[in-house]
Formats: C-alpha cells, structure tokens, sequence
C-alpha cells in the first residue's frame, strides 16, 4: 500500500476518534447543571429578631388641666429639668382664693358660735345643779311641815307655804333640766357647722391648689403646648381636657418597638437586644427585654384587637419594651429606633447557609422503579390518601456525592442571620448546593452537578 494512503487512513481514523470523543463529551454535559456549594461545618449561632420603634422614657405623665382658667405664669419652658415639687404653671386664682378666705372666715365664726353654746350649756348645769339643792332643800321642809302639821303644832297656812315651795322648786328643777337638754342640742348643732365649714373649706382650698401645678417627680419637660394667657379647661366625658405639658423621668430609658405576630413567641423577658438610634448612626445600646404587650396591635390602624370593633386579617404587631443599660445622657423622647433581640444562642453546632434549604414533594423523592411500582397499583390506593401524598413537602436539601445532586431530608433548629443549624441529616464537612436560586427550585435527585464557586455575574443575581 502507498504511503499516502496509510497517511490518509490515519488522518481519517484520527478525525473519527476526535468525533467520537466529542460526542461522548458533549452528551456527558448535555445534563450537566452549574451550581454554588457550601460546607456543612460547626458553629456558634444566634437568633435574632428584629423590630423598629420610638425612644420612650420608662416614666412620664402628661400634666393636664384640673380646673378652668386662664394661665397667668409659666415657671417653666420645654427641655428644662426640674425636681419634685418644683412650681410649674400657675392658673388664675381670684374667685377661688375668695371662696377660701370666706369659708375660712365661716369657719372661725362656727368655732365662736361653738365656743358660746358650750357656756351657755355650762350655765345650764349650773343652773340645774342649783335647782336639784332648791329642790331638795324645799322638799325636807316640806316633810317635815307634814309632821308638824299632823302634830298640830304649826298652822295650816305654814303647812301649804312649804307645800307650794317645794312643788314650785320642782317644777325650777325640771326646767333646769329642759335648758340643759336645750343647750346640750345647741352645742351639737355648733359641732355640726364646725364640721360642716371645714368640708366647705377642704373643698374650696382643694380648687384653689388646682390652679397651681407643681412637679411630681424628678424630670425634664418634653412637652409644653401652652403659652401664659391661654385659658385651659377640665376634661368631660368624650372630650379630653387641655393638657399643660409633658414631664418624663430620663433617667430609664427605653426602646418601645413593634415585633411581628410571628416572632413574638421567641421573645421573652429578659433577653439581651442591641438597639440602635438613627440620629445616633454608628454606635449600638445595649438594653434588655422588660416588658411584652398582650393585645396584639393591628399594623395598619394601631389599635389593639381588645378596642376593635370588628375582626380583621390584617398583620398584627405586639408591644415590646427593651430597657436600655447604657443611654446616653442626651437622648430625647421619640427619637426612631432598631431593637435587635437574641431569642437563642447555640455553640458550636453544625449549620449550613440558609439558602441551601429547600423543600420537595414526597412523591417525587421516591426512586424510579418505586415510582413505577406504585403507578401499576395506583387504582387499588384511595384517591384521598394519594392527593396528601402529592401535598405532602419535605424540607431537606442537595448534597454532593459522586458528582450528583442527592436530596436529603434535614431537620433545623435556631436561624442565625445568613446560617441555620441542622440538628438531624447531615455531617460536619458534607457539601450541599446553595445556589442559584433557580437551580435549587428545580433541581432533581440524581443531576450530575458542575460546582463553579466563583462570584456570579449581574445577570444571574438580577435573575
């Protein structure tokens, strides 16, 4: 055989295997999925829950109007401190100062006229003491005239002089006690004034103190709506009264925020939160839970489900309060705030990125020939228990082994921020798909995966 003929097979023989091989590597790809993997590997973790609010002092009260007047002098303006006693404002007070002087005087004349009766029923007694001794006196002449006079030793005239002086003392005795009975009541009737004025005088001094405000605690005023010549009034029913201003205690403060409905049974009192202030940008407070609201508060209205008149599906919010430790001395009332809560800690527990989870229906993790098999008794089964089995989800994610996707079935514990730990499924160094997204929605059991790690491209984040 000629030489350009061996030549020409060789090429020939070369360019089929060339082929052959091209072939064989483009079906090995065909099927091929790129995916991002991440390492199983042990950690510590925290649960956080995050929720936005307003810097409130843990003490304040809104000092309202408790008479009606015209405001005469402000002692105070917004932002000043004050102590406990401390004079405020002061209403006008002339008709209410005159109504206590009159009481006042009131009462000093029921003392006089109390101080008067009580003579006049000491005067009675004396006079009854004097009657009982005439009495007595005239009433042994008397018996003693009887027994002259049944002697026939004194004249029937001398016998009814001393009858009628002793029926005559009798009758002084009796009116003694009449007096005395008298002045007893008027004596009572002066108590009763007395006591009658005082309460008149507690009532008129009690509305004269309201036209003065002093303050109850310790504090800084935060709020002050009122200027001096501004008439304010009480509050009546379905109208709220005039409020003066606003005192709040900063010497606790606090963080009130709003946590969903869904991650309020992880908070509980006592946990630690970092809060941060917006008009404070670059620092973290450190505070703890104090208080957890009861009435979930419906987010779109703000007004707890127990003052609702109707029910509603819209997403509710509970009250939580986080005390701060370390505020800052100038720290204001209202400021906006970020309360992050560490529901949950673990050490050192195996975790995997929290993308990697993902769910599938039980029916379609059965292998094939399974699969098979049970479509040929599919007519003998229910078609109730064969619906569930098609809802039925199971949560798990893709591990590498062999260069193929294999879903396994995990079970999670506490979600940190990008991490979730796995209790049961999987083992520490165990690589599992985390991405992309789209792959991971429709990847299958048994896809022969390319891992590609490095920074996806815009258009695959955009994706």
């Amino acid at each position: 055989m000629k030489t350009w003929k061996k030549v020409l097979i060789g090429v020939g023989a070369a360019l089929l295997l060339v082929i052959i091989v091209g072939i064989t590597v483009y079906q090995s790809r065909k099927n091929l999925v790129t995916v991002q993997t991440g390492k199983v590997q042990k950690q510590s973790l925290a649960s956080v829950v995050s929720a936005s609010g307003e810097i409130k002092p843990k003490t304040y009260v809104n000092i309202g109007a408790n008479a009606f007047g015209k405001i005469i002098k402000l002692h105070v303006k917004e932002g000043d401190r004050v102590t406990k006693g401390q004079l405020l404002a002061q209403l006008e007070n002339v008709q209410s100062s005159a109504d206590v002087n009159a009481t006042r005087a009131s009462v000093q004349a029921a003392v006089t006229d109390a101080i008067a009766a009580d003579a006049a029923m000491n005067t009675s007694l004396a006079d009854l003491n004097r009657a009982k001794s005439d009495a007595a006196h005239a009433k042994l002449d008397w018996e003693r005239a009887q027994g002259l006079y049944g002697a026939a030793l004194i004249a029937k005239q001398d016998y009814d002089v001393k009858k009628a002086a002793w029926e005559s003392a009798d009758a002084g005795l009796a009116q003694a006690e009449a007096k005395v009975a008298q002045a007893k009541a008027q004596k009572d009737s002066m108590d009763k004034h007395i006591t009658q004025n005082e309460a008149n005088l507690t009532r008129v001094s009690d509305v004269l103190q309201k036209t003065t405000y002093e303050a109850p605690f310790d504090g800084v005023i935060t709020n002050l709506p009122v200027r001096e010549g501004e008439t304010v009034v009480i509050g009546i029913q379905n109208s709220p009264g005039s409020t003066l201003m606003t005192i709040a205690d900063m010497s606790v403060i606090t963080s009130e925020v709003k946590v969903d409905e869904t991650d309020i049974v992880n908070v509980h009192l006592g946990q630690p939160a970092d809060v941060t202030i917006d008009a404070i940008p670059h620092k973290v407070f450190h505070g703890v839970v104090s208080e957890i609201g009861d009435n979930a508060i419906v987010r779109s209205t703000g007004v707890a489900t127990s003052q609702a008149t109707s029910t509603s599906e819209e997403a509710k919010d509970f009250k939580v309060v986080v005390t701060l430790t370390d505020p800052p001395a100038d720290l204001r009332p209202g400021l906006s705030s970020t309360a992050k809560i560490t529901t949950a800690t673990r050490g050192n527990v195996l975790s995997i990125p929290i993308q990697a989870l993902t769910v599938r229906n039980a029916a379609d993790l059965e292998p094939k020939d399974l699969r098979k098999s049970n479509n040929n008794v599919q007519a003998a089964a229910s078609a109730p228990a064969e619906a569930s089995k098609q809802k039925e989800e199971v949560q798990g994610v893709f591990v590498i082994r062999n260069k193929k996707a294999e879903f396994v079935a995990v079970e999670t514990g506490i979600s940190g921020t990008t991490d979730i730990e796995v209790v049961k499924g999987l083992q520490d160094g165990d690589e599992v798909i985390t991405g992309s997204y789209k792959v991971l929605r429709t990847l299958k059991p048994g896809t022969s995966v390319k891992i590609d790690n490095s920074a996806p491209k815009k258009e695959d984040e955009s994706s």
